[in-house]
């Protein structure tokens, strides 16, 4: 209490001294009592308090009508402090949250890591970008003992922490299958099973598995309700999108996938997405399928990783930079 009167006493005569000659080093030196009063927790309506009485002692013959306007003044800062102190603790808790949310989303990029194989085969290009910190989609590659690559693609319905720990879950599952060869129908049915007894019953997983043969160049797939992939015919220079079937990961434990195959000649693509790809949106409007294959068509010229690349960064543009889904593309293209 004794600092707040020698604080008193002091913007009393600083007052007195600006009130004389307006004087920009009395403003300076009230601008140091305004810091000073922020080190020592003082509320707005604290110093609002101060300049009323200092105005009582200076001015003791002030008119009633200006007393009323200065005590409406401070109930009006009483009200702010309070709100102000609410925003400053919201505000910490945010930024504690933010920061635990980079370390979950840090953590979920070394989990939910995977190593694109290099392969004289078949040459692969794959981009995953989140739309907030935490990514609610995930791909994989995985090489088995029978010389097949095996790709996957997910998407979780739902984002956030909930989304990011059950697309460790099945990544961690998928990690204890054998190692040796799996049919693409075979690992949907097990995941299912997974999601069907270990995730809440709100959220639902779409997933697509591919097993790429690189000897026979055939391409075995099934699909829990995810987003349709194309086939891109390098003789037609045409696509075609891939017609798999199969219901959501998480629904029934009764569930079974249905596995098709295509044959992949020399130069045709495989091109598999989350709908974080196809559902961009430019305004209020949302591209078509069409505009998004046009887009690959335009650079195949170019390396499977900047065919994907150059996609990601014309569809970013589109969107002024704030991608509204996460963004997953994958393209396998056979070489030889």
């Amino acid at each position: 209490m004794s600092t707040l009167k020698l604080d008193l006493e002091n913007y009393k005569e600083l007052l007195q001294e600006y009130i004389r000659t307006q004087d920009e080093q009395a403003l300076y030196q009230a601008e140091q009592f305004s810091k000073q009063s922020l080190q020592q927790n003082i509320s707005p309506d604290e110093i609002i308090n101060v300049h009323i009485q200092s105005l009582e002692e200076i001015y003791p013959d002030m008119p009633e009508d200006i007393q009323v306007s200065l005590n409406f003044l401070l109930e009006t800062m009483i009200s702010y402090g309070l709100a102000y102190q609410e925003y400053q603790s919201l505000r910490e808790k945010q930024l504690e949250l933010k920061s635990e949310l980079s370390v979950a989303a840090n953590m979920q990029d070394t989990l939910l890591s995977t190593e694109k194989p290099e392969l004289e085969e078949v040459e692969i290009g794959a981009v995953s970008f989140p739309a907030r910190q935490m990514n609610g989609d995930y791909h994989h590659f995985v090489q088995d003992k029978e010389g097949s690559l095996g790709v996957s693609i997910a998407d979780v319905i739902g984002k956030g922490v909930p989304a990011a720990l059950c697309m460790s879950m099945i990544k961690y599952s998928m990690e204890s299958f054998p190692e040796t060869r799996m049919d693409p129908g075979v690992i949907l049915g097990s995941l299912n099973r997974v999601v069907e007894q270990n995730v809440d019953s709100s959220m639902f997983v779409t997933m697509f598995y591919g097993l790429y043969n690189l000897n026979e160049h055939t391409f075995y797939y099934a699909s829990a309700g995810h987003e349709p992939g194309y086939f891109y015919h390098k003789a037609t220079d045409s696509f075609e999108e891939i017609d798999a079937s199969g219901l959501v990961l998480g629904v029934s434990s009764e569930t079974t996938y249905h596995e098709f195959q295509r044959k992949i000649e020399i130069g045709d693509m495989i091109i598999l997405l989350t709908d974080g790809v196809t559902e961009c949106r430019q305004g209020d409007r949302f591209i078509e399928p069409d505009e998004v294959l046009h887009i690959v068509k335009k650079f195949t010229h170019l390396p499977a990783q900047e065919i994907v690349e150059q996609v990601y960064k014309h569809f970013e543009r589109l969107q002024d930079f704030q991608l509204r889904d996460d963004f997953t593309l994958i393209i396998l293209r056979r070489n030889v």
